[in-house]
């Protein structure tokens, strides 16, 4: 098999459990679960390996995708109810923090097996959410600080909008509200100026600004009318009347 072919197996490998991550991502940090805070996920990432080791960070990268797959996997098994028994044959959890605590070991191991690779940036991020799962909100922020940080404006406003819903629980409004001000005004793939904005506009509604939550339910309507995002305004203002 020639070694682009191989890349590209490998990138589309990757490319499928960083689609699964974002989408799981939406169900663990914003209110609203739905395609308005990811509208399109992305292939992310093309790796820059000079000569030197290639095959030898090549195998390292595509053993990391692997091991992403599988807590990928982890964060999207369902919780059972309180009165069903574990089955066999069906993976479950029987809480969410279980969930978090299985999901938080393993993308840690990818950190520590794998630090230089794509997944491990990912993983990073994923320390951030499930760390706040699990109530270690210390921990959480500075994961997603870091992570905000990044290069990748894909995974770094990712980061930032798990950051700024950590914030609104731990009742840090303004610098919430300084964080999807930005979002807002550096949208990206996985985080739009839509979903931005909605955040933003709620984020002000639940603080009681309702004069700044008006105005920005109302330019979410101006700037895309016929938008998924746009309805929801509409809905929004309607309550505030």
């Amino acid at each position: 098999m020639r070694a682009e072919t191989r890349h590209q197996l490998k990138t589309d490998r990757f490319s499928k459990a960083t689609i699964q991550a974002a989408e799981q991502t939406v169900d663990w940090t914003v209110e609203h679960r739905s395609k308005l805070i990811v509208a399109a996920v992305v292939t992310i990432i093309v790796v820059s390996i000079g000569l030197g080791g290639w095959y030898y960070l090549q195998q390292q990268d595509e053993r990391a995708s692997v091991d992403f797959s599988k807590a990928v996997q982890t964060v999207d098994t369902p919780i059972r109810s309180a009165d069903m028994p574990p089955q066999p044959d069906y993976p479950s959890f029987g809480s969410a923090k279980e969930r978090a605590a299985e999901a938080h070991k393993q993308f840690q191991a990818i950190v520590d097996k794998y630090p230089h690779t794509r997944s491990a940036d990912f993983a990073h991020y994923f320390l951030g959410v499930t760390s706040s799962a699990l109530g270690d909100n210390v921990a959480a922020e500075r994961e997603l600080k870091t992570v905000s940080g990044y290069h990748n404006p894909d995974l770094s406003s990712l980061a930032k909008l798990a950051l700024a819903s950590l914030y609104v629980n731990t009742n840090r409004t303004k610098d919430a509200l300084a964080i999807y001000k930005d979002l807002v005004q550096k949208p990206s793939r996985t985080v739009g100026k839509s979903a931005a904005a909605m955040q933003l506009a709620e984020t002000y509604q639940t603080a009681g600004m309702v004069a700044e939550a008006k105005k920005q339910y109302q330019q979410i309507q101006k700037d895309a009318p016929q938008s998924d995002a746009a309805q929801l305004a509409s809905a929004k203002l309607a309550e505030m009347k």
